[in-house]
């Protein structure tokens, strides 16, 4: 049966083939990205419906809560069977909105055995470093993700937030599998890391990537295309990063299934190449 986001294609992550629409679990924590969801029903029957709709590939955190996010997804999800369950450490939180990084080799060990623990698995399917902390040394953080590999406890190695020199140290010492760096339509500063993927078979990861920014005001570029298509300007942004590249990996969140549903249906969407060139043009 054909689902929702096959047409978005596939992408392997380690071992594993996933759709490349997935699903950000950021936003069913509570406000802040703290504590749990005012809705907690409506926060599992997003988790249940976006695997109804073909999403394979989740992406949470330890800090996104902390561990709420990685507790709502074990509650609704598991056994997970063939949905891939990609989370991070390296941020640790202090309260709503604060983000500390933490790099240091026994902190992140002990990270990987809480987020095994809550997601109630033997090995997590991609395990990503969220950030690299300037207090510690890098191959340490790095040399860390390479003894979790080594030893099964993680499938598969990702980063998030680097740069190209930092993507090219890490790869010296381990296999990296995945990059999530912030990239939308409207904001390219991680063009350079983009490319850098491509070229290597990584897997990028876009965080926050539905923002479109002065593209999408009224008149705009972006809502002449959406109309063009008959699409929402969200729905456009998310097809533009499909096409962008075949190593793509955008995984909007929400906290409502009929957003939820609206983001899925993206991956129908298919931009002409002048379509694609305006939104190029404009995004300059």
């Amino acid at each position: 049966m054909t689902t929702v986001v096959e047409p978005s294609g596939e992408f392997t992550v380690g071992a594993k083939t996933v759709h490349r629409l997935g699903f950000g679990a950021m936003q069913i924590t509570g406000p802040g990205v703290w504590g749990p969801p005012a809705d907690h029903e409506g926060a599992i029957a997003v988790l249940r419906r976006a695997v109804e709709l073909g999403v394979d590939f989740m992406d949470t955190a330890d800090s996104y809560g902390p561990t709420v996010s990685e507790e709502l997804i074990a509650e609704a999800l598991r056994p997970y069977g063939h949905v891939v369950i990609a989370t991070k450490a390296g941020l640790t939180r202090t309260g709503p909105g604060l983000w500390h990084p933490v790099g240091r080799p026994e902190y992140l060990r002990q990270q990987c055995e809480l987020s095994l623990r809550r997601l109630g698995v033997e090995a997590l399917d991609l395990f990503q470093l969220h950030r690299v902390d300037p207090l510690v040394p890098a191959e340490d953080q790095f040399g860390l993700l390479a003894d979790l590999l080594a030893e099964g406890k993680v499938a598969a190695v990702g980063l998030s937030e680097v740069s190209v020199e930092q993507i090219e140290a890490a790869s010296a010492i381990v296999t990296v599998s995945t990059v999530q760096n912030l990239y939308n339509l409207a904001n390219r500063q991680s063009e350079a890391q983009l490319e850098h993927c491509e070229a290597n078979g990584i897997g990028f990861i876009p965080w926050f990537p539905i923002a479109t920014g002065a593209l999408a005001a009224p008149g705009g570029p972006l809502e002449a295309v959406a109309v063009e298509v008959g699409a929402t300007s969200a729905q456009v942004a998310l097809a533009w990063l499909l096409q962008r590249s075949s190593v793509m990996l955008p995984i909007p969140g929400t906290k409502s299934v009929p957003h939820l549903e609206e983001n899925c249906a993206a991956a129908d969407i298919v931009l002409t190449s002048d379509q694609m060139a305006a939104l190029e043009e404009a995004a300059r």
